[in-house]
C-alpha cells in the first residue's frame, strides 16, 4: 500500500541536481578549455565529469563531512601515534582525483615527452569538476601539485621524490614514503605569531652534519595551520642561521621511525571539514634543506603561486554548481502556474549571477593557460600579475553569489540533505588561504612597482582583445590612474585589483562570449557602484540568451 506522502507525487519538486556531466553539461567551461588550448583533453573530461557529477560521488561527499578526520595522538599506553584517521569516502574521493591527475599531471614532461600543451588548462577544468565534486580533498591534491615546483630547486632531492609523486594512484599508508607507490605532500607555512607574515617565524633550523642544500637539518617550533596532516611530507619553512629557508619534512625519518612532528590538535573549522587542518609542533623535527638557506620565500612562492591559481579555479567551480543548482531548480519549480525560469524577475536574477561565473571562469582558465606559457614573456607577465588579481575578484565574488542561489531555491537550500549548506561553508576559504584579499592585492602593487613592463604587458594584451571597445579602453585608462593612485595612497589597492580584474574579463568576454553576454557584463560592471545584490541594472539586457547559455545542458 503507498503512503500519503508516495501518493502525493513531487508537489511541484524539483528533481535532484544529480548524475550531471559537469562536463558536457556546461557550456562556458567546454568552450574555455577549447579556447585555452585544451581541447585534445575533451574525451578525457568528459569521463571525469561523469564521475565528479554522479549521485555516488555526492553521496561519498556527503559522507566525508559528516564524518570528519579524528586525531589519534596517543595509544592506550599514552605513547604518540600522531595520527589522523579519515572517513573511507574520502579515501575513495582522493582516489577518483588521483586516478584523473590531478595531483602531478602538468608534470608529466619530467618523464621526459616534454610538456604537453593545454595541460594546465585541462588540469584545471579537473579541479574545476572536482571541487564541484567535494571540495575538502582538493586541498591535498593541490599541495601535492604545487609541491613539484619547490622541490625542483633541488634537483638531487626532486629525483628521489617526484617519481612517488607522479604515480597516477593514491596510497593512504601511513608509512615512510620511500616504501608507498604513491605520495601526497602538505606545506606548513604559517605561526600564531606571524600568519601571512612568515618572515616572523621562529620554527629555527638546526644543521645535524653540514650546511646547504639537500642537507639535513632538526627542526624546532610549530606551526598553526598544516594542512592535510597525514600527508607523507611537507614543505615547510624555518629560521636557518642564513634566514628564512625551505625544508622537505617527511613523516617518517630516516631510521624508520615516526618523524618528531606532533599533531596537538585539529581545527574545528566552518567548512573544508573533510579536509583535517592541525596545529603542529616540531621536536627536532628531520628535514632536508631545498635550495639556499636564507631563500625559504624565493623557494616556497613557487608551490605558493600555483596553489593560488587553483584557489581562484575552485572558487569558479564552485560558483557554477551554485548558478547551476539555481537555474535547475527554476526551470522545474512553478508559482502562480509559471515556471520560475518565465518569471522576469527570477530571470533576471539568474541572467545576472551568469555574468559572473563566466567571467570568473574566463579568468581562471586564461591564468590557466599562462602556465601553459611556460617561458613566453606575455605569459609570465600574466601570470605574475593576474595571479593575485584573479584570486582576489574570483574567490571574493564567490560567497555572496553562492548565498544568492541559494536564496532562489528558497528554504530547501538551507536544509543539509540538499547539499547547498555544504556549498555554502565551502566558498569562503579560498578567499582566505594563500593570500587573503589584501595580501593579493600588495602582491600586485608590489610586481608593478618592481616590473613596469609586467603591467604593460598585461594592459596591452587586454587591449588587444577588446576589439577596439571604448568602455574597455576607458577602463585601462582608469587601471593606470588608480595605479598612480595606489603608489601613494596604499588604501586604493583593492579599487585597483577590482577594476583590473572587471576589465580583463570584460575583454575575454568581448572577445569571445556572445553579445548579450558581454555588453551586459560591461554595462553593469565597469565603472558600477557598489551592488549589494543581483537582480538590478539587467533591465535592458538580453536575459533569456544569459541564462540559457548558463543553463545545464542534462542529457
Amino acid at each position: 500500500m503507498s503512503t500519503a506522502r508516495e501518493a502525493e507525487g513531487d508537489l511541484n519538486q524539483s528533481p535532484a541536481f544529480t548524475d550531471v556531466n559537469l562536463f558536457t553539461s556546461d557550456m562556458v567551461l567546454r568552450e574555455a578549455v577549447a579556447r585555452e588550448g585544451a581541447a585534445d583533453a575533451a574525451e578525457n573530461l568528459t569521463a571525469f565529469g561523469r564521475i565528479a557529477g554522479s549521485a555516488a560521488a555526492a553521496e561519498l561527499g556527503r559522507q566525508a563531512n559528516e564524518n570528519p578526520p579524528r586525531l589519534r595522538a596517543f595509544d592506550a599506553q599514552g605513547r604518540r601515534l600522531d595520527r589522523v584517521d579519515y572517513h573511507p569516502a574520502y579515501h575513495r574521493l582522493m582516489g577518483f582525483s588521483t586516478a584523473q591527475g590531478l595531483h602531478c599531471s602538468t608534470w608529466d614532461y619530467l618523464t621526459g615527452n616534454g610538456p604537453r600543451p593545454g595541460a594546465h588548462v585541462a588540469r584545471c577544468a579537473g579541479g574545476y569538476m572536482a571541487a564541484q565534486m567535494e571540495a575538502g580533498h582538493c586541498c591535498p591534491i593541490t599541495m601535492t601539485h604545487a609541491a613539484a615546483a619547490s622541490l625542483l630547486h633541488e634537483p638531487v632531492l626532486a629525483r628521489t621524490v617526484l617519481p612517488k609523486l607522479l604515480v597516477r594512484g593514491y596510497d593512504p599508508r601511513f608509512a615512510p614514503w620511500q616504501k608507498k607507490q604513491a605520495i601526497t605532500i602538505g606545506m606548513g607555512m604559517t605561526e600564531r605569531q606571524g600568519g601571512t607574515d612568515v618572515r616572523a617565524n621562529t620554527t629555527v633550523a638546526t644543521a645535524i652534519n653540514g650546511t646547504g642544500p639537500g642537507k639535513a637539518y632538526a627542526i624546532t617550533g610549530h606551526k598553526w595551520f598544516l594542512s592535510a596532516p597525514m600527508s607523507d611530507a611537507f614543505l615547510v619553512l624555518a629560521q636557518a642561521k642564513g634566514g628564512l629557508s625551505c625544508f622537505f619534512v617527511p613523516r617518517f625519518a630516516p631510521d624508520g621511525s615516526v618523524n618528531r612532528i606532533k599533531l596537538e590538535r585539529l581545527k574545528d573549522k566552518l567548512g573544508n571539514r573533510s579536509n583535517g587542518s592541525a596545529e603542529v609542533g616540531f621536536d627536532r623535527a628531520f628535514g632536508y634543506l631545498i635550495s639556499e638557506e636564507g631563500r625559504g620565500v624565493q623557494t616556497i612562492i613557487d608551490m605558493v603561486t600555483l596553489t593560488r591559481l587553483d584557489c581562484a579555479v575552485s572558487s569558479a567551480g564552485l560558483m557554477r554548481q551554485a548558478l547551476a543548482r539555481a537555474i535547475h531548480h527554476a526551470q522545474h519549480r512553478s508559482v502562480s502556474q509559471k515556471k520560475l525560469i518565465d518569471q522576469p524577475l527570477m530571470l533576471q536574477v539568474l541572467a545576472d549571477m551568469a555574468l559572473d561565473v563566466e567571467a570568473a571562469t574566463a579568468l581562471a582558465f586564461k591564468l590557466a593557460a599562462s602556465f601553459d606559457g611556460h617561458d613566453d614573456p606575455d605569459a609570465a607577465a600574466y601570470r605574475r600579475l593576474m595571479t593575485p588579481v584573479t584570486k582576489y575578484w574570483v574567490c571574493k565574488i564567490a560567497p555572496p553569489l553562492v548565498y544568492e542561489a541559494m536564496e532562489c531555491l528558497g528554504g530547501n537550500a538551507y536544509v543539509e540533505e540538499g547539499g547547498f549548506p555544504l556549498l555554502y561553508r565551502e566558498v569562503p576559504v579560498n578567499a582566505i588561504w594563500e593570500g587573503s584579499g589584501n595580501v593579493m592585492c600588495l602582491d600586485v602593487l608590489r610586481a608593478v612597482e618592481r616590473s613596469p613592463e609586467t603591467l604593460e604587458r598585461v594592459l596591452a594584451g587586454i587591449e588587444a582583445a577588446s576589439g577596439g571597445e571604448q568602455r574597455l579602453k576607458s577602463a585601462v585608462d582608469g587601471v593606470r590612474i588608480l595605479l598612480a593612485e595606489a603608489a601613494r595612497d596604499q588604501a586604493r589597492a583593492r579599487s585597483v585589483v577590482e577594476l583590473l580584474a572587471l576589465t580583463a574579463a570584460g575583454a575575454l568576454l568581448q572577445a569571445h562570449a556572445p553579445p548579450a553576454v558581454s555588453d551586459a557584463f560591461l554595462a553593469t560592471r565597469l565603472y558600477g557602484a557598489f551592488r549589494h545584490s543581483y537582480g538590478v541594472g539587467l533591465g535592458g539586457g538580453d536575459i533569456h540568451s544569459i541564462a540559457a547559455r548558463a543553463a545545464p545542458a542534462m542529457a
